[in-house]
């Protein structure tokens, strides 16, 4: 933990999509309200440039940002001449990325990103600069720190060449449900929403209702994300089926639908899809 008679720490902020950069912003002043948020870049040409204009003690990385990708932004801002600070990757797309920033030298938060788990990465950083001692002066990488250095990098660009050549899931056209020996084809664009329990998915249409055995996470990267979107952990639903969304008494928010009588929780995970209400 930084004294009250050390610098405020200074930290960056890089996505391309506006929302999320203020959702994080917001969730950064409620968690670690003495750090300064210096920036906030829309790609990752800019969070280059604004990581070399401001030199931030931390920077938090969109992966996937137009022009270039957070983890080809990393890699020029750690070859920015006397680069010294830490690197937070955010990210939507755990099957790649988890794994490979799970270590000590590089942290990850997944979106939308928790209060919870922004905590644990303000411990982290916090421990690790603790660690680093009270030399302010830069002295030379021993071996250990280059290794760690050399180990990040090879990290940075192994996850570079899984995001380079990972190919583009189909998006789903038809949902396949059955009933005993009877199979159902359901247009996608015909679903109102989609909600799970445990073992299986409800798939809702203005007509009918069917179940199938795809977990909500397996469902969401084969839906266009411009037409479905995810409100709560076991909730995605058609926009262009929403008829309005509301505040109850204890300030959630609920969906109602235009051509089903069903009300759709909104979690406060994904509140800020529906800021202005």
């Amino acid at each position: 933990m930084t004294s009250s008679s050390s610098p405020a720490l200074r930290a960056l902020i890089a996505d391309d999509e506006r929302l999320l950069r203020e959702q994080l912003q917001s969730r950064l002043k409620q968690v670690w309200p003495e750090l300064e948020i210096v920036g906030m870049a829309r790609d990752g040409l800019e969070a280059v440039r604004m990581a070399d204009e401001f030199r931030p003690d931390i920077m938090f990385l969109d992966i996937r940002m137009p022009g270039q990708t957070g983890i080809e932004a990393a890699s020029d801002i750690m070859s920015l001449d006397g680069w010294k600070g830490e690197l937070v990757f955010v990210t939507a797309y755990d099957e790649y990325a988890i794994s490979a920033f799970e270590r000590g030298a590089i942290d990850y938060l997944l979106k939308p990103v928790e209060a919870e788990r922004l905590q644990t990465t303000r411990a982290r950083i916090e421990a690790r600069l603790k660690n680093q001692g009270s030399n302010t002066a830069p002295a030379p990488l021993d071996a250990a720190a280059q290794a760690t250095t050399d180990t990040m990098m090879q990290t940075l660009l192994s996850v570079q060449r899984q995001l380079s050549g990972a190919p583009t899931t189909p998006k789903m056209r038809w949902v396949q449900a059955s009933t005993g020996s009877t199979t159902r084809m359901i247009a996608v664009e015909d679903i109102l929403f989609f909600r799970s329990d445990e073992k299986y998915t409800r798939v809702q249409t203005a007509e009918q209702e069917a179940l199938i055995r795809v977990p909500i996470k397996d469902l969401l990267p084969q839906l266009d994300e411009e037409i479905f979107w995810q409100i709560h952990r076991s909730t995605i639903v058609n926009v262009a089926e929403i008829a309005t969304v509301q505040r109850d008494d204890t300030g959630r928010q609920r969906i109602t639908l235009k051509r089903h009588p069903e009300t759709l929780e909104v979690s406060r995970s994904f509140a800020h899809l529906f800021r202005n209400q």
